[in-house]
């Protein structure tokens, strides 16, 4: 079953979420994980893009937009669909909604930002996971 984490972040920037996101990839990563990130749109998609070669100086994460086309087998991909068949490792959500397709994945990692709004609506997805028994964990970045 899949297992669900949420990681609530303390920086009302959206750069202190957008960094959460790269040390959370960058741990996944090394420890062999593929990643496929899910973001709202594709402007959130190119700063990520771009943050992962910056964000730590030292770190090289492979990692690529999602295009919808057959490309490498990077191990972290980028995109605002659904995954490529045979991403099922780790979801990085950063939408407002429960994905779809996010029980084909081993472990979904909802990042919330410290807004008002966006506490809400991560409310509503721990609720909608806890009603069908799915195992949470909450962390405090």
């Amino acid at each position: 079953m899949t297992r669900i984490d949420f990681y609530l972040t303390n920086n009302t920037s959206n750069t202190g979420k957008d960094i959460a996101v790269c040390k959370l990839t960058h741990k996944a990563f090394r420890l062999g994980h593929s990643v496929y990130i899910l973001t709202t749109n594709p402007d959130e998609s190119a700063q990520l893009d771009r943050l992962l070669w910056t964000f730590s100086a030292g770190s090289f994460i492979p990692h690529g937009l999602d295009t919808g086309q057959t490309g490498p087998d990077l191990p972290v991909l980028i995109g605002q669909q659904e995954p490529p068949e045979g991403r099922q490792d780790v979801l990085i959500s950063l939408t407002a909604e429960v994905p779809e397709f996010f029980s084909r994945f081993k472990r979904v990692v909802d990042v919330v930002d410290p807004t008002p709004e966006a506490k809400q609506r991560a409310r509503e997805r721990y609720r909608f996971y806890k009603e069908r028994g799915y195992s949470l964990q909450t962390h405090h970045l």
